[in-house]
């Protein structure tokens, strides 16, 4: 039993199997996430495909981000299906799973006939198969987290996590070059013909390699004790969860919707948002966004570093706060000009990677017995709502105000000070009763 529960049991440092652990768990979730975002990076060009040419440019984009979105509204019943059986069978056996539900629907995508071949048929089958995507997603980012986390020190949670989440947003980045890639190298016929597809036939191909790296992975030590000790659930993990831990629920919700801000809206929209507002090329806004991801992606790891060194309360308002200045920095900005474009959205892209110190509080939230259950439950009905909505929400406040994305992200991080200032009062309130209490 010893070598089930070691890796818990000490402060110590990460060792060569924890980074192997982490390494490939983030490289497998980058892989899949790729599968996941690619569609946005060619949300103009599938618009353009995908539904009649004589509809108004702001209805088409207003369509094709609700298809966007379905991916977003199909995560909780993938993510509350995976993480029941995730918390009775394995983490490991879910986490694998994610993937094929993941590698098929992008395939299929990238095949897929357009409204021109199909008619109403094509954007309906296309809805169908983002669907499907968000089901394994809703899956694999909870499960993700609680993968890593289970194997890691519990001193080490935060850096697990940010490790992990930087994974995830290197799968953005690899949409980001892959899209760029495709728009230098191709003209945009040449994009609209074929190009896209295979950005998305890539996505299948990528889908296959992780779940080979998958195979190199442990079931986590928590589960393995857990299991040997007769201690798993013994009802529906979600009833214990929705019963005994709503506190829990409502403050990872609210974390995911300041998560979901931050990727959607700064990540993710604005590619589009530049082409569309400020007339950028597609090349140039893309190369933007690359630069931006890569700095989130370093964003997340030191965010992990710096919760597991302050604590929760601090990070997040310090985090917040440096959100939301580089937001307003960013957006206002870019009314002015374009001249600072790039190390503006490197900043902003930096400070949104506060979304690396999220799961440090929610794998925390929720005792081992429904962890996967209770994470995955928060996060994806939050993002379902918050993350799903966003991109319609945003792109009808643009037709009244163009500064509109600034204006959200702000009002979000808002929200992270608040939550950041109530994790503080309540860590030093548990500083000050533990020694009375002694």
């Amino acid at each position: 039993m010893t070598t089930v529960t070691t890796p818990r049991e000490h402060n110590r440092p990460l060792n060569r199997q924890d980074y192997k652990t982490l390494s490939l768990a983030a490289l497998g979730g980058a892989l899949e996430f790729y599968d996941f975002i690619i569609f946005v990076f060619f949300a103009v060009v599938i618009g353009e495909l995908f539904f009649p040419a004589d509809i108004p440019e702001w209805l088409r984009q207003f369509q094709t981000f609700g298809i966007f979105a379905a991916g977003y509204l199909a995560r909780p019943l993938g993510g509350i299906i995976m993480a029941h059986f995730g918390d009775l069978i394995g983490r490991k056996r879910m986490f694998t799973l994610s993937i094929i539900m993941m590698a098929l629907p992008t395939l299929l995508i990238g095949l897929l006939p357009t409204y021109a071949a199909l008619g109403i048929a094509a954007p309906l089958l296309l809805l169908l198969l983002r669907i499907l995507q968000g089901a394994a997603i809703g899956g694999e980012v909870p499960g993700a987290w609680v993968f890593v986390a289970e194997h890691v020190p519990a001193k080490r949670v935060g850096v697990a996590c940010g490790t992990l989440t930087a994974g995830l947003t290197a799968g953005i980045l690899l949409g980001s070059l892959v899209a760029t890639a495709i728009n230098r190298g191709m003209s945009p016929v040449e994009v609209s013909e074929w190009g896209w597809r295979l950005a998305f036939v890539l996505g299948g191909v990528f889908g296959i390699v992780a779940m080979y790296l998958r195979r190199w992975l442990h079931e986590t030590p928590v589960f393995a004790e857990m299991q040997a000790n007769k201690a798993l659930a013994e009802e529906l993990p979600l009833k214990t969860v929705l019963r005994e831990h709503k506190g829990s629920v409502i403050v990872s919700m609210l974390l995911t919707w300041l998560l979901s801000a931050g990727i959607v809206v700064v990540i993710l929209m604005t590619p589009t948002y530049l082409q569309k507002a400020h007339g950028i090329t597609p090349t140039d806004a893309l190369t933007a966004n690359s630069l931006a991801i890569l700095a989130l992606t370093l964003g997340c790891i030191c965010y992990g570093r710096l919760i597991d060194a302050i604590g929760s309360g601090p990070t997040f308002m310090l985090g917040s706060l440096l959100l939301a200045a580089t937001t307003y920095a960013f957006y206002h900005g870019l009314a002015a000009g374009m001249d600072q474009l790039i190390p503006l959205y490197v900043l902003v892209g930096f400070a949104v990677g506060i979304v690396g110190a999220v799961p440090y509080v929610m794998v925390n939230a929720f005792p081992a017995v429904v962890r996967f259950s209770g994470l995955s439950f928060s996060y994806n009905v939050a993002y379902a709502i918050f993350g799903g909505l966003t991109p319609m929400l945003v792109t009808l406040w643009m037709k009244e105000d163009m500064l509109a994305p600034s204006h959200y992200v702000v009002s979000l991080a808002a929200l992270g000070f608040v939550l950041g200032l109530i994790f503080w009062l309540r860590q030093r309130s548990q500083h000050q009763t533990r020694p009375q209490t002694a």
